[in-house]
């Protein structure tokens, strides 16, 4: 969020001479352990639980007691992570605080009623709404389970007993003591979030807690002392868990076991409502988290690194044929900590799961993220997943500055987990009944089987015949995961390294030819054509192909020495770049080349089509078509055809109002002027200065009267309505290469930014336009875009597909223009090609 950090001549100046919270000495990595370990607790203890209550989800799918315990894990197990999200409160200045989302507060922004419609979240089955404070929670007002309802089974802290550390089991006053609680914690009320008493919660924090305070003194609740009695962990159903399609909620605020799916993906969480509670349209972190659609989220949010990059939460379907087309392309050379990884020999001796390890260094895997860095098995993904949502943030945190980024970022290693976390071995225990929950849970949801759903399947034979054949010839290359049996370029084994683009190339050629297309009409055309089809080759795409933003496939976390270097192949890292790209400058439209770097960034994995009646809106960032909070058949049926018109016919797009015509799509631009405010209660100056803290912030305001207020606290900006976000976002401020040369131009680019912000922005008057405001800005466009790590801004480009628009190739890089020309499909085939479509 605070990307932020843009304003940086601001905080260059003031680095000097202020310590943000987050920025202080730390442990070293790799002699720190989590809390569990901290108190001797082993692996061991933390089984994973039996009891089968969340059976009416899922379609009321049958499952083994193996696959019953890896949905828990899924829906409940948050590893410790209550620690991190506690953390995050400070991380975010108090933007983002779990225990006012988890409240019914008069006068907060949403309560339980309208939990689902402002923050997309689910609601979990067996509560009420708070109509009071509850005593027996310090007065918080937190959701109440319904007495007819059975009891949570996971909060039985005799058979999963939490971790006794700190203040928990020990009297914090009079005739009160703080509960220990279960591992699993107690259910909050929002599928996912699960609460533990506080261990910092001593008796000193609890006669300074005021329940009243915290909801309305915004003094109070801004200062980064205050202890709250209890902490929120994350479970990865929070990002998962959501309404079924084919079995919606009546009513979506208040679901039915029954109406949830596991594995559908949060399509309508507002994360920006989430990560900035206040929704103030005058706080640039809000603007900056706003860019993130409902349904999208930036992954490296917390470790940054410096790219605004939201991309949607993954549905989880068909993993049997996922894994089988990773069987034939997804090959992967493994070295260094990368063979750290868990393998799913380690848990079966099963041919059909052990096929996908050879000793010592070789496996065949499926992709999740979006830009296919993850790379080094199924489980290693799965695992990777609960660090990065804070499990062991202990040593996580060593390895870069969260959410305000500002510090050379280093791998997390496995083998340090493995050593010093017992939160992490009893993941990676558990992950392996969670992948075959998946196996059986994650069936497609068929838009037959949804009620009414008859309705919009009414294509006459013939129309559907003719969508089968378009879509055999223009769109299975990439959305089948059925092909020919022998394929130019890509087999065998998918060509990852060095030499991919190339194998890329010839493979797209391959699948020009008569040859490929009369197979694969052949294919289409057969009765079991969708069974067991994952709609999906899984294999990563040059994004000079496909021209969507770019962002994505830039991201660094997974390079070489970058925070999940042990979560990717050394064959990711030895990816050549794709060429050069075109971008548009947000200022004047203009069209401009950017080199693409290698080691892994360039490519976008393949989206399976399984469901996809149910998904939209479409791109990686839900960027195109529109929003309906309501997960009717009719509701998603609208979207689902305004989508995939956008899609089809790309002049239907929104685009960007400030260039008009010369836009290529939109551009997140600010809604109003905006600043980075950061409360008093989160800057420090040093110790030993700390008898002279009011004094030292009344200089600094006067000082830089435009960044420190009276009292103290920062106040960067302004930035003017109508600024590209991602100008801004995406600045880097450090130098991320060992070039000596680099480094050089780095600080020489930064230097002539500072310089420049100094000389153009921080010297204006208070009652400065914005019109004047964004000249200035512009301004500073070209030592801007020197320090972007992502200057691509158009959110909603590309995928041209069987459009006019492929062919437009004027201005374009030569990379670009390899790949054109393609077929153009005429109104009536792409009319038909979605009608087979929504039978999918």
């Amino acid at each position: 969020m605070a990307r932020l950090r843009v304003l940086g001549g601001g905080l260059v100046i003031l680095s000097c001479m202020i310590f943000l919270l987050g920025c202080d000495s730390s442990p070293q990595s790799g002699h720190v352990v989590d809390e569990a370990k901290r108190v001797g607790r082993e692996a061991a203890s933390f089984p994973q639980a039996s009891e089968d209550y969340f059976h009416d989800m899922d379609n009321g799918v049958a499952l083994t007691p193996e696959e019953i315990k890896g949905r828990n894990m899924w829906v409940v197990w948050t590893g410790g992570n209550d620690r991190f999200w506690d953390k995050m409160t400070a991380a975010t200045f108090g933007g983002f605080d779990l225990l006012k989302i988890i409240s019914s507060y008069p006068g907060l922004k949403s309560d339980r009623d309208s939990r689902w419609s402002w923050l997309g979240l689910v609601n979990e089955p067996c509560f009420d709404k708070a109509t009071a404070p509850d005593p027996s929670r310090f007065g918080l007002w937190l959701d109440i389970r319904n007495k007819e309802c059975p009891a949570d089974p996971f909060e039985d802290e005799k058979k999963y007993p939490g971790v006794v550390i700190g203040a928990r089991g020990k009297a914090i006053g009079k005739d009160q003591t703080l509960p220990v609680g279960s591992y699993f914690g107690y259910a909050t009320g929002i599928v996912g979030l699960r609460l533990f008493p506080n261990p910092d919660f001593n008796e000193d924090a609890a006669k300074s807690w005021d329940a009243n305070r915290y909801y309305t003194d915004e003094k109070y609740f801004n200062d980064p002392n205050l202890v709250r009695p209890y902490r929120v962990g994350m479970s990865c159903g929070f990002c998962h868990v959501g309404p079924s399609p084919i079995h919606p909620p009546a009513d979506p605020a208040h679901p039915q076991w029954a109406d949830l799916n596991s594995t559908v993906g949060a399509q309508y969480m507002w994360v920006d409502r989430l990560f900035i509670y206040g929704a103030d349209p005058k706080n640039f972190m809000y603007q900056l988290v706003k860019t993130y659609r409902p349904g999208a989220m930036d992954t490296s949010l917390v470790s940054t690194d410096y790219i605004n990059n939201p991309r949607t939460m993954n549905a989880v379907y068909n993993l049997l044929p996922r894994l089988a087309i990773g069987k034939r392309w997804g090959k992967e050379t493994l070295s260094g900590g990368e063979l750290d990884n868990k393998q799913l020999n380690d848990f079966s001796s099963a041919p059909v799961l052990t096929q996908f390890f050879d000793k010592p260094a070789t496996v065949w895997t499926p992709h999740v993220l979006k830009d296919g860095s993850d790379s080094v098995g199924a489980l290693g993904a799965l695992n990777r997943v609960y660090l990065n949502i804070g499990l062991f943030s202990e040593e996580w945190l060593l390895h870069f500055n969260p959410v305000a980024g500002g510090k050379t970022i280093s791998p997390i290693e496995i083998k340090t987990a493995e050593k010093n976390s017992s939160y992490w071995q009893a993941t990676e225990a558990g992950t392996f009944n969670m992948a075959l929950f998946f196996l059986k849970a994650g069936q497609p949801d068929n838009l037959k089987d949804a009620p009414g759903g008859d309705q919009y399947l009414h294509a006459e034979e013939a129309s559907l015949e003719r969508g089968k054949t378009v879509f055999a010839e223009t769109c299975a290359r990439c959305h089948s995961s059925k092909l020919p049996e022998s394929v130019a370029g890509l087999d065998p084994s998918g060509c990852a390294g060095p030499d991919y683009l190339a194998c890329w190339k010839r493979y797209w050629n391959f699948t020009k030819t008569d040859q490929f297309k009369d197979e694969m009409r052949k294919i289409v055309a057969a009765p079991d054509f969708l069974a067991g089809n994952y709609l999906s080759t899984d294999v990563r795409v040059p994004v000079t192909l496909l021209r969507t933003n770019a962002c994505s496939p830039l991201a660094t976390n997974a390079i070489a020495g970058n925070i999940w270097d042990n979560f990717s192949s050394t064959s990711y890292k030895d990816l050549p770049s794709v060429g050069t790209i075109t971008v548009q400058d947000p200022f004047t439209g203009e069209l401009q080349p950017y080199k693409m770097p290698a080691g892994g960034r360039g490519y976008t994995r393949v989206p399976p089509l399984v469901s996809i009646w149910s998904t939209a809106p479409f791109l990686l960032n839900n960027s195109l078509g529109p929003f309906n909070e309501s997960p009717s058949v009719e509701a998603r049926m609208e979207v689902f055809q305004a989508s995939i018109e956008q899609l089809l016919w790309p002049e239907k797009r929104e685009r960007d109002k400030t260039l008009g015509d010369k836009a290529l799509g939109v551009i997140d631009r600010t809604s109003a002027r905006s600043w980075i405010p950061i409360p008093q209660g989160y800057i420090s100056v040093p110790d030993a200065f700390e008898p002279l803290q009011d004094g030292f912030r009344a200089k600094l305001h006067r000082w830089f009267p435009g960044l420190v207020a009276s009292g103290g606290g920062l106040t960067l900006g302004p930035i003017p309505k109508g600024m590209p976000v991602n100008l801004l976002s995406n600045i880097r401020l450090r130098s991320e290469t060992d070039d000596p040369v680099e480094k050089v131009a780095f600080i020489k680019n930064l230097g002539e930014f500072v310089l420049k912000l100094k000389a153009d922005v921080l010297t204006l008057p208070d009652n400065v336009s914005d019109e004047e405001l964004r000249q200035k800005f512009a301004n500073l466009k070209e030592p801007m875009l020197k320090l972007s790590k992502c200057p691509d801004f158009v959110v909603n480009r590309g995928h041209y597909f069987g459009t006019a628009e492929f062919n437009n190739v004027e201005g374009l890089s030569d990379e670009e223009k390899s790949f054109a020309p393609e077929p153009v499909l005429s109104d009536d085939d792409k009319r038909a090609l979605i009608e087979f479509i929504k039978t999918f």
